[in-house]
């Protein structure tokens, strides 16, 4: 399940790429981007305290995003912040692996996943 979230954001990362746009305009996805950011971030910290031995995988995907996207200025600082947000959440709440930790693990790879998909589906070329 981990493998197919990863092919499909680094599908979404390749077929959404697009030319800078003028004075950085929000696109239409950008909403579902800051949230997979926030997905990304969480599962980077919730995998390294469950022992995945994952190391900055998902840090690497979302900075792959990132490349993908070339967010700059104020769409760059929002998806970072989305990541962020995600990592600090979780860091505040959870110290070690609980089974609610597992269980958000499941959730946001599915959630990923999703929007991964729909956001191919819907805006690749």
């Amino acid at each position: 399940m981990i493998r197919a979230f990863l092919a499909v954001v680094i599908l979404m990362s390749a077929c959404l790429a697009t030319p800078a746009r003028a004075q950085d305009a929000a696109a239409p996805f950008d909403g579902d981007l800051q949230r997979l950011a926030e997905i990304l971030g969480a599962l980077h910290y919730l995998r390294g305290i469950c022992g995945s031995n994952e190391g900055a995988k998902w840090r690497n995907e979302m900075q792959a995003l990132i490349d993908a996207e070339t967010p700059s200025g104020d769409r760059r600082a929002r998806m970072v912040a989305g990541f962020n947000r995600g990592y600090n959440g979780f860091q505040q709440t959870y110290r070690t692996c609980t089974p609610a930790a597992s269980v958000a693990i499941r959730r946001y790879i599915e959630e990923g996943s999703k929007i991964s998909r729909d956001l191919t589906a819907r805006y690749a070329n």
